[in-house]
């Protein structure tokens, strides 16, 4: 781990370099066009309806 304390700064620099890409990156995504073609999802299936019927509590009186 000697080499860690001699070259930290090199770390540094590319994981700034990869932070700065990254930025770049996001900035020419084009929000409203991807928006506009986004897929339609399907509908939501709720299977939490099955479990619902049952009920495994106690019914109160």
């Amino acid at each position: 781990m000697e080499w860690l304390a001699k070259y930290w700064w090199i770390i540094l620099i590319l994981l700034a370099g990869m932070l700065i890409s990254g930025i770049k990156e996001l900035r020419r995504v084009d929000v409203k066009r991807y928006l506009k073609d986004k897929p339609e999802l399907p509908p939501h299936r709720d299977n939490n309806a099955k479990w619902d019927e049952d009920d495994d509590w106690p019914k109160k009186k």
